[in-house]
């Protein structure tokens, strides 16, 4: 059984950086694509950011792009989700995914991953 656990949220000003971190656990990192997605109050979940294991390709979100890095460390079986120059507009619930049968068209898709974590809450104040 797949889990996962995100870290690192919290709050910050505008302009601040966060670190969040998922740690994979009951299966290798190498066998999924992971994404970050985020949820804020009456919102719907949105997609923030994807690295492919297949090509290990990063891909953003038009709104986060050049402000956050997606990476990975197979050694640690860990993703991580920089943050930086953080607004007020990027805070919401943060949320890693993991899917195994996920292509490039479908990546932002949150319904084609199926593993997801608890969620960890980033709130950034103007």
């Amino acid at each position: 059984q797949v889990q996962l656990e995100e870290s690192g949220g919290g709050l910050v000003q505008t302009g601040g950086s966060l670190r969040l971190t998922c740690k994979v656990s009951g299966d290798t990192l190498r066998a999924y694509t992971m994404g970050w997605f985020r949820q804020a109050p009456g919102k719907e979940r949105q997609f923030v950011a994807v690295h492919n294991r297949n090509n290990n390709t990063p891909y953003y979100a038009d709104s986060v792009k050049g402000r956050f890095t997606i990476s990975r460390d197979s050694a640690r079986n860990t993703v991580y989700l920089q943050m930086d120059s953080l607004r007020p507009e990027d805070t919401a619930v943060y949320y890693c995914a993991a899917g195994a049968r996920i292509i490039w068209s479908t990546m932002t898709d949150s319904g084609r991953y199926g593993y997801w974590g608890q969620g960890t809450q980033v709130t950034v104040s103007s």
